[in-house]
């Protein structure tokens, strides 16, 4: 069984930079792929960014691009997700998602375990 485990939320303003950081626990393997969603209340969950663990290449949506850039440890088994310029509309719940077959997923379908969410709050 996989724990996957986000760190690194928390409250700041508009303009600010945070990181975030997934790690696993219990029985770990590498994945194909690792990737970050968000989701606020009353809304679907959305990919935010992703990472093929063995070559590196990434995906990002679009409302992130330029401002959050996504990248990998390989030795540690940890991505991160640094977010800078933060706006209002980036509040949500940021979850992390470790992907086992397909190399670059962006749709949550395509993810096969999840963490429980870390919170990033930004203020106006």
């Amino acid at each position: 069984q996989v724990q996957v485990v986000e760190s690194g939320g928390g409250l700041v303003q508009a303009g600010d930079s945070l990181r975030l950081s997934c790690a696993a626990s219990g029985r770990t393997f590498s994945p194909s792929a690792k990737g970050w969603f968000r989701q606020v209340p009353g809304r679907e969950r959305e990919f935010v960014a992703a990472i093929n663990w063995r070559g590196g290449r990434t995906a990002y949506a679009d409302s992130v691009k330029g401002r959050f850039t996504i990248s990998r440890d390989v030795t540690k088994n940890t991505v991160y997700l640094q977010m800078n310029s933060l706006k209002p509309e980036d509040t949500a719940l940021y979850y992390c998602a470790w992907a086992i077959t397909i190399d670059l997923p962006t749709a949550d379908k395509e993810y096969n375990y999840w963490g429980q969410g870390t919170q990033v709050t930004v203020s106006s």
